[in-house]
């Protein structure tokens, strides 16, 4: 053991030089530190004892962490950025199959440099062609390139981690040279679109991308609705192909080949191998065929495996190949899964299971002591998972699960079930695909319970908790320092005293955060949606919604339905769209999965924008129950002590202004709210009705130069201004416009600094 542990002393000081270089260390920080290391491992050999080796270990392993990152990042990063911003013409090998985006396709690819290394980056393209393609075609284009560092404005190492560096933007008409043949290396990812396109044919629209997920990790098929419930759940994981996955196939090769120790090793190790390869080596799946791989080889060679090592082992590897690998929030969250699974899981396990008899002696005590030995099991490991991992997702995701305990334990056998099922039936429908599609009927059930639960569950009001409460903060802080006494304490031992301490300050903390966000006679919320628009109107006990759509990194329907949920509720009296764009409205239909909704009101269509995303949210609503109201005349509605009045579209020619606006008052506190009108319908505004001197105005189309006109703001003298903005190519929220709100003494506030702005009148 203790030479084993010699490599995960060095392994964790390689990775934590490298986590440091990625995250902290300017460019030129790393050489020299790296000298100052090698420094201190020869000052090491004056120490006498263990710590002597330790010590030299750790020293050459920072420093042999710091160099390979410093290395990497000139061998690699260095070329890709003296191509940013460049407009080139680029011969590139692709390396997959073109799928949909917004702008056009995109498609991964290589590009070879002529003194240098082979970099890959994105393609984005559209016309003719371009949709033809497949790995080994060579492609010859103008583009325009840039550093694939940056997301919705700010940078981040997300593509980095997957190995991309350039972003290219495709021009003109591409030359194009077919591969003769396709070549060895992209045979994995045929297969696994092999396996999507025979999983597509024998399940049906509602368990097919579920199944193709959990088999071959493609998550692009999931609904909206579906992922948000996984999320919120706690079940994300299960479609994130993992160690969970290769595990199943090592169970699965062990069952078959149980008497044969050596070669089921082997071929269990040949199946993780290819199983990463098909599902596109994600680090999450690398590690757990590394460690699945080291425990097998260990027995057979007359080693003792030692989980610590392995992990460390394989993050050192991984980082190896990437050290931006770092930055993969999956890499992250894989390793301190099992981190905590490894140190807590078994303690727990053995602690709940200890008084359980070891050889019952009914069939009924034998099933009674089994049952609890599956759940001891399940709880423990979610228990040691979740211990590690949330800060990390509240970090990243801003949420916790709270029913992420109970939906692992009732979860997982479908889990098991949908995913070898899934994959036993895909490669039947290769072979035979109507025999595939018959045993779809039966494999599919698994798949059908594990979205109904996922479902069912992400429906419960406070299934997860968003993280956006200094209450629920110091709530979570709290429980952690309730787990580091309980570890010392010797008295808590028993979980009834602190399970119930965290149960009776979570209700404390909720209650708190209902009041502080619902208090007052009304409260308004411009939630923080990126580009896009979504005001939330709460007074007496009562809701509603002006607009749900944005493009941020969240879904708004998620949250909105997020918002109104932190007031204690689980409806929504009243949803008013101001008009049909994506940014006002693309979060409907998520927000109608999570929530009723009693009303909505939304302007009569134009026939000529009678568009898909409407169709949508009327067949949604529809479904649900849900009364619709099509606005052609003003009208007014009570919320609790405040009045909304909702004024008919203006306007005829376009859907911005042919949008709805809304003027909620509550006392002597207005809030107007105009969508995207442009100067002219303002205008229309302000001569149709006599708006008062308005305390909050929500600012027109994200600060847009052709809205907030200096005739609207002369007429309503606003004291507040929030400007619901993202992200954006247009430039919102303009200078001028900004100019004019200050002209006339608006305090601005801006959702894209300062997140969702919440006023609430006394």
């Amino acid at each position: 053991m203790d030479r084993i542990r010699k490599l995960c002393t060095f392994a964790v000081a390689f990775s934590a030089a490298v986590f440091l270089s990625v995250y902290l260390l300017p460019m030129e920080i790393p050489v020299p530190m790296a000298a100052g290391c090698m420094l201190a491992a020869l000052a090491g050999l004056k120490l006498r004892g263990s710590w002597r080796l330790r010590v030299i270990l750790a020293a050459f392993g920072l420093a042999a962490g710091l160099l390979w990152t410093a290395g990497y990042d000139w061998y690699i990063v260095r070329p890709a950025r003296q191509l940013d911003g460049r407009q080139e013409t680029i011969t590139v090998t692709v390396t997959g199959w073109p799928e949909e985006v917004r702008s056009g396709l995109s498609l991964p690819a290589e590009l070879s440099l002529q003194r240098g290394p082979v970099l890959k980056l994105q393609l984005y393209a559209s016309g003719e062609g371009y949709d033809a393609l497949q790995p080994g075609d060579t492609v010859t284009l103008s583009a325009r390139l840039r550093l694939a560092n940056t997301s919705y404005g700010e940078e981040t190492y997300t593509r980095y981690a997957r190995g991309t560096f350039l972003i290219a933007n495709a021009r003109g008409t591409p030359a194009i040279t077919p591969a003769s043949k396709l070549p060895l290396r992209f045979y994995p990812a045929l297969a696994a679109r092999s396996l999507r396109e025979s999983i597509a044919r024998c399940f049906s629209d509602q368990t097919a991308p579920l199944i193709s997920a959990l088999v071959t990790g493609d998550q692009s098929g999931l609904s909206g609705p579906l992922s948000s419930a996984l999320r919120r759940a706690g079940l994300s994981h299960t479609v994130a192909v993992s160690g969970l996955h290769v595990g199943f196939l090592a169970g699965l090769a062990a069952t078959l080949l149980g008497r044969f120790r050596r070669r089921s090793a082997l071929v269990s190790i040949l199946l993780m191998v290819l199983f990463a390869l098909m599902t596109g080596g994600s680090p999450s799946v690398v590690r757990a065929a590394v460690l699945q791989s080291l425990s097998l080889l260990a027995p057979l060679v007359n080693r003792e495996y030692d989980p610590a090592t392995g992990l460390s082992a394989a993050l050192m590897l991984l980082l190896l190949w990437n050290p931006y690998a770092a930055a993969s929030v999956g890499l992250q969250l894989s390793f301190a899964s099992v981190a905590g699974i490894s140190l807590l899981s078994g303690p727990l396990n053995a602690r709940w299971t200890a008084r359980l008899p070891a050889k019952p002696k009914t069939p009924a005590l034998r099933l009674g002591c089994w049952l609890v030995r599956f759940c001891a099991a399940s709880l423990s490991t979610t228990a040691g998972a979740l211990l590690f991992t949330t800060p990390l997702t509240a970090c990243y995701f801003g949420f916790f699960s709270l029913v992420a305990p109970l939906s692992n334990l009732l979860g997982l056998w479908a889990v098991s079930l949908s995913f070898l099922g899934g994959l036993g039936t895909a490669l039947l429908g290769l072979i035979a695909p109507v025999a595939g599609r018959a045993l779809a009927l039966l494999t599919a059930l698994p798949a059908r319970c594990l979205i109904a639960l996922a479902l069912g569950l992400a429906k419960l009001p406070y299934a997860a908790l968003p993280l956006d409460s200094p209450c629920l903060v110091l709530w979570l802080i709290l429980v952690y320092a309730v787990a580091l006494a309980c570890r010392f304490v010797r008295s808590l031992y028993r979980p009834v005293i602190p399970l119930t301490a965290c149960g009776i300050t979570l209700c404390a903390a909720l209650l708190s955060t209902a009041l502080s966000a619902g208090g007052g006679t009304l409260s308004v919320a411009v939630l923080d949606v990126g580009q896009g628009e979504s005001v939330l109107f709460s007074s007496g006990g009562r809701t509603a919604l002006v607009d749900c759509g944005g493009s941020g990194y969240r879904d708004p329907g998620d949250v909105a339905a997020d918002a109104i949920q932190r007031l204690g509720g689980n409806r929504l009296d009243l949803l008013v769209l101001t008009h049909c764009h994506a940014d006002h409205s693309n979060g409907i239909p998520q927000l109608l999965s999570r929530l009723s909704v009693d009303t909505l009101l939304l302007p009569a269509a134009l026939p000529e924008e009678d568009t898909a995303l409407r169709q949508e949210i009327l067949a949604a609503a529809t479904a649900q129950g849900t009364r619709i109201l099509l606005v052609e005349e003003d009208c007014t509605a009570v919320l609790g002590e405040a009045i909304l009045q909702i004024f008919a579209p203006l306007g005829t020619e376009s859907t911005n202004e042919a949008g709805l606006s809304i003027l909620c008052t509550a006392g002597e506190f207005d809030v107007l709210v105009t969508g995207d009108m442009d100067a002219e319908i303002e205008a229309l505004l302000t001569a149709h009705t006599a708006l008062p001197k308005v305390e909050l105005l929500v600012a027109g189309h994200h600060g847009s130069a052709s809205s907030t006109s200096q005739q609207l703001l002369n007429t309503i003298r606003p004291d507040y201004a929030a400007i619901s903005v993202g992200y954006n190519s247009y430039g919102h929220p303009r200078t001028e416009v900004l100019l004019r709100l200050a002209d006339v003494g608006c305090q601005i506030y801006r959702t894209d600094w300062m997140g969702t702005i919440r006023f609430t009148v006394p």
